[in-house]
């Protein structure tokens, strides 16, 4: 596969979106894997692809607050919120 088929098979993977693309520091794949389990539950049901690391950024804020599980997962919603919500 030619490196621009192999791009452009990418970008409609991506969806409609005006968001600025990031490049990624770890796999995806191995990142997501190390995820608490609730973590990868909540990222199941997004409405938005996210990124491991962004999603255990908030986590690991929340958790270092002292949030209970419901109070991280209800921060992570108003994230994506938010998010969507400036890609209108």
């Amino acid at each position: 596969m030619t490196q621009i088929a192999h791009h452009s098979r990418r970008i409609r993977n991506i969806g409609e979106t005006k968001l600025k693309r990031r490049k990624r520091k770890e796999d995806p794949m191995q990142a997501y894997d190390r995820l608490p389990r609730e973590l990868r539950l909540w990222v199941q049901s997004a409405k938005l692809p996210w990124s491991p690391a962004s999603c255990r950024k908030v986590w690991l804020k929340t958790k270092a607050r002292g949030d209970s599980l419901e109070q991280t997962l209800a921060s992570l919603d108003r994230a994506e919120a938010a998010t969507l919500a400036r890609d209108k």
